[in-house]
């Protein structure tokens, strides 16, 4: 059996541990093809995953909370992947992972947070681990904060993030590490696996 991202958060984040058998009542074990290779995790309870979105090189899943929309949520967990970009075999996880947060960064540059939680390896593949704030983003100018897990895959990269909107903040927020490992644990184990040809759903060859 393969080694999943649960054992090796054990050793990144001290006191953080998780499996499929550990999983919370509600929650439910999500596999989907993205880009060439199944992305997994565990679907905390509470949230609806939505249909999916792909536009050439790109595609992207989110889920949210019972009775919210794309439009109108507070909490959203989602999957990205992009290809066709430079996944330059020297270019480690948090490379990927600190380009996201300067993105954020252009969106909200006078009230912006970031707190790295670190590098870990799903399934081999390097990953990392970032959260990341706005204390006034978007039209409304509410505060969002994002926990991102960035990983290098063989021909892409993808993310799975959670994400959560509160009421404007002038400042800078403070980011509530033990909040947002909590949620990490939430979601453990991730997986990252090869496409096998003519498998179907539940996909039992990445579990």
């Amino acid at each position: 059996m393969r080694t999943r991202m649960a054992a090796a958060l054990v050793v990144a984040f001290s006191g953080l541990a998780g499996s499929a058998a550990l999983a919370a009542p509600g929650s439910s074990a999500i596999i989907t093809p993205v880009l060439g290779q199944l992305i997994g995790f565990t679907l905390p309870a509470g949230f609806e995953m939505q249909k999916e979105e792909t536009s050439g090189d790109r595609y992207f899943r989110g889920a949210f909370l019972k009775g919210e929309t794309t439009k109108n949520w507070t909490q959203m967990i989602s999957i990205s992947g992009a290809k066709n970009i430079d996944v330059d075999p020297a270019k480690s996880a948090q490379f990927f992972a600190a380009n996201i947060a300067n993105s954020i960064q252009k969106l909200c540059p006078d009230t912006f947070s970031v707190k790295p939680l670190g590098p870990t390896k799903i399934d081999n593949q390097d990953a990392f681990v970032a959260i990341t704030s706005c204390g006034k983003v978007g039209q409304d100018q509410h505060s969002e904060t994002g926990m991102t897990l960035t990983i290098k895959g063989a021909s892409a990269i993808y993310t799975v993030q959670w994400a959560e909107r509160t009421p404007a903040n002038a400042e800078n927020l403070t980011i509530n590490e033990g909040k947002w490992k909590d949620r990490l644990k939430q979601m453990v184990p991730f997986r990252i696996c090869p496409v096998v040809a003519g498998e179907k759903p539940p996909y039992p060859s990445c579990k």
